[in-house]
């Protein structure tokens, strides 16, 4: 009952390419489809879940249609009908915190360090996280992360309410991740 999408680049720390925007948009959209699968884990394994983008990627076909991968991911993981469940150790940037805001249940290690870098790099913060934060925690500090691109421990993102609860490392996160969207399938 429990889909579970592993970001695995070790070498890149699981950064993101437009081939793995497009498996896991396939992926998600499979998982909808499928009634035998009740949730779906996404996690990048007990050491990093994402250190954002893959640059040279990006920008060799930067997401600028409205079908490009990228955007299907987002659209799939937007309207996902089922439970989406995140399990978040070490490096989420980018991307990897902005998908979080769209997750049912996040849990992250205490030490994860989460990162929205965008208006550093000459972008504008993705994935409606700034309409998303400031609803969450206010303008002031939506205004610091998303702004300043201020970095933050997985302790704090579960004391702001970005996370479900923090953890002590990654193998207790996955663990308490998928235990939680096992639960799921337990459920009518």
């Amino acid at each position: 009952g429990l889909m579970t999408l592993r970001l695995h680049r070790p070498d890149k720390k699981n950064a993101l390419t437009r081939a793995m925007y497009s498996a896991m948009g396939d992926a998600l959209l499979s998982a909808d489809a499928d009634s035998s699968v009740r949730a779906v884990l996404i996690t990048g394994g007990t050491e990093c879940f994402t250190s954002g983008n893959d640059v040279a990627d990006f920008l060799q076909a930067p997401p600028n249609i409205i079908d490009s991968p990228v955007f299907a991911f987002m659209r799939a993981l937007f309207e996902f009908k089922k439970p989406i469940v995140a399990a978040v150790a070490g490096p989420a940037v980018g991307i990897g915190t902005t998908l979080l805001l769209h997750c049912d249940l996040v849990y992250v290690s205490c030490t994860a360090k989460l990162k929205m870098p965008f208006v550093s790099l000459g972008l504008c913060p993705e994935f409606g996280s700034s309409l998303i934060l400031p609803r969450m925690l206010g303008h002031a500090k939506a205004a610091e992360l998303l702004l300043l691109g201020e970095p933050f421990t997985g302790a704090q993102a579960a004391q702001w309410g970005i996370a479900n609860a923090a953890l002590e490392d990654g193998a207790a996160t996955l663990a308490k991740a998928r235990e939680m969207a096992l639960r799921f399938s337990q459920l009518p």
